[in-house]
């Protein structure tokens, strides 16, 4: 979990300019991680940059540990990320 986290909330401070809100919620069988942020590029699956140090290993890894994702885009062009992990 604090991997996702962390995860998360870097995306959020290098793509949204460090304003955002992080939630987390237990469940009986999980727990829940959301970040909310003012940017609307959404996460994306891509091709990790092994050299130039730009990243692309994040979103992957939190799709791996999580039993579900999704991101939620807001008429305010903000977005809430959702990962959902077990308990």
């Amino acid at each position: 979990m604090v991997l996702v986290v962390s995860e998360l909330v870097t995306y959020a401070l290098r793509h949204a300019g460090g304003t955002f809100a992080l939630a987390l919620a237990a469940h009986p069988d999980s727990i829940e991680v959301a970040v909310h942020d003012t940017s609307p590029q959404t996460p994306r699956m891509c091709t990790p940059d092994l050299n130039g140090g730009t990243g692309g290993f994040g979103w992957p890894m939190v799709n791996r540990l999580a039993r579900a994702t999704s991101v939620t885009r807001w008429p305010s062009g903000s977005k809430t990320v959702r990962a959902v992990l077990p308990r």
